[in-house]
């Protein structure tokens, strides 16, 4: 049997050395034909591959926690469309190569959103990868030090989803701002992206130095884009609200 398991490990069917002794009990005992046995067995590796393979992409999608959809109280967020919400988990957007916006002052739930949205993606089998855009820009203009910039860059486009938090928190430095369209102009009609941003559309400018770049960047983001506008209060407020009437 150790032999049998050895074997199952070299050929990399880790799924069928994992339940073999189950299985082989459940064979014996049930007097399963030989075809069923394989097809169970098979049954198996498949959804250890499936497994292994959605485990390996929640890493990579490097999300900062675990926020879902079911968790989102639209009751404090009236401004927002539950149904055009619904729609956008479907992830029909990501198949499409589309952008979400979600414009929206701070703690009015953009970021839930975009990771709920993350997870629904994962779970339909897309890769996704989360950042800050701070993050981003900083990973990439360090990453011109050691020459490591094209490998960075082709891992912002790999994804099928990309989501990009905090658009406008802060002003993108004068040197950024390249690196930025840098992904924008590679990943339009090439990928989708969920990019957050507490400053609306026609104030975009303000958080690039460039005027022409800053055209440019909006440009490719809206297009092909749905934006969905939080107008609601921050739910940092009304859990500190909760907290003194208790």
């Amino acid at each position: 049997m150790n032999q049998i398991k050895q074997s199952l490990k070299n050929l990399k069917l880790a799924g069928v050395c994992n339940t073999l002794d189950e299985r082989l009990a459940y064979a014996e005992k049930s007097s399963i034909s030989y075809r069923e046995f394989l097809e169970v067995l098979l049954e198996d590796e498949a959804n250890s591959r499936r497994d292994n393979n959605y485990k390996k992409r929640c890493l990579q999608a490097k999300l900062p926690s675990r926020k879902t959809i079911e968790d989102f109280d639209f009751s404090f967020q009236p401004s927002l469309d539950k149904k055009q919400i619904s729609d956008i988990m479907t992830c029909q957007f990501i198949k499409e190569k589309k952008n979400i916006i979600f414009i929206g002052e701070p703690g009015t739930g953009k970021t839930h959103l975009s990771i709920a949205t993350g997870i629904k993606g994962l779970q339909k089998g897309h890769k996704v990868l989360f950042t800050g855009v701070g993050e981003m820009l900083r990973t990439l203009h360090s990453s011109k030090a050691d020459n490591s910039y094209s490998k960075k860059v082709k891992e912002y486009l790999a994804p099928d989803l990309l989501i990009l938090d905090e658009l406008g928190f802060k002003k993108v430095p004068d040197y950024s701002v390249d690196d930025f369209f840098e992904i924008i102009s590679k990943r339009y009609e090439t990928g989708s992206m969920i990019i957050t941003t507490n400053k609306s559309i026609d104030k975009w400018g303000e958080i690039f130095s460039d005027n022409i770049l800053a055209s440019a960047i909006s440009d490719r983001i809206v297009h092909h884009s749905q934006i969905i506008t939080i107008t609601g209060q921050s739910f940092r407020t009304k859990d500190i609200t909760s907290k003194r009437g208790e």
